[in-house]
């Protein structure tokens, strides 16, 4: 019971914060459910939650894709994908998890830093954004921060991020899921992670209202770089 209680409390955290950043789902979440559910469930878990989220949100925006950019993008995602899986399936769980731990903390601070980057603007950088987020979308559940530091190179402003953001996770959690197979939850679990996903939709559309967006953004980065940092560190306490 407290297990399920956990795993409800992480998915709608996760769930919150993807509704008030367009991201964000997997950056705060996989950390928590790495250590709840193990690596491999953990990561998937990760995967079906965001894009099923992504499928939601992209359905009041999908004519804001900017198809010139995601498509590429995307196509490069979906190229990398099964490697990210195969290095999963590979490593013991330590390693995973200081593995996993390493990519979101570096991640989280180089979208903090806004890094500016000339190998990430036009269609090159598009793909190279791609390859990357697909990797780690596969591998540790998450891909977005190749995005967001595409998008921050690109000189996109917020309204033409999420919509974006959106229709990549879609696209990547699709192939990920496809590529890790489905996690193996008990009903109870199931239900718990989807009424918790439910919950935290309808409280992060209420609370976009009313947070400013750096504000959360700026919340969403610090939770995830603490969930970073706990992961790496069991990582590193297990080798």
């Amino acid at each position: 019971m407290t297990n399920d209680l956990l795993l409800a409390g992480i998915v709608l955290l996760g769930s919150c914060v993807q509704w008030l950043t367009g991201m964000g789902f997997a950056l705060v979440a996989v950390p928590g459910l790495v250590l709840l559910l193990g690596a491999a469930d953990g990561v998937v878990l990760a995967n079906c939650a965001a894009g099923a989220i992504s499928v939601v949100g992209l359905a009041g925006g999908w004519r804001r894709v900017r198809a010139g950019a995601m498509v590429p993008l995307c196509a490069a995602a979906a190229c990398t994908v099964p490697a990210g899986a195969w290095l999963t399936r590979q490593l013991p769980e330590p390693a995973l998890f200081l593995f996993m731990g390493t990519l979101v903390t570096v991640a989280v601070l180089l979208v903090l830093r806004g890094a500016r980057l000339p190998t990430l603007r036009g269609r090159k950088g598009a793909v190279a954004a791609g390859v990357v987020g697909g990797f780690m979308n596969s591998a540790a559940g998450v891909g977005g921060p190749p995005v967001s530091l595409y998008a921050v190179n690109a000189g996109w402003t917020v309204r033409e991020f999420v919509p974006n953001a959106q229709f990549y996770g879609v696209v990547v959690n699709a192939f990920s899921v496809a590529a890790n197979g489905v996690p193996q939850l008990s009903a109870p679990r199931w239900a718990a992670a989807v009424a918790a996903m439910v919950a935290g939709g309808l409280i992060g559309r209420g609370l976009a209202r009313r947070i400013p967006e750096k504000r959360a953004r700026l919340l969403v980065l610090l939770l995830a770089l603490a969930g970073g940092v706990t992961t790496l560190g069991k990582g590193m306490w297990g080798l």
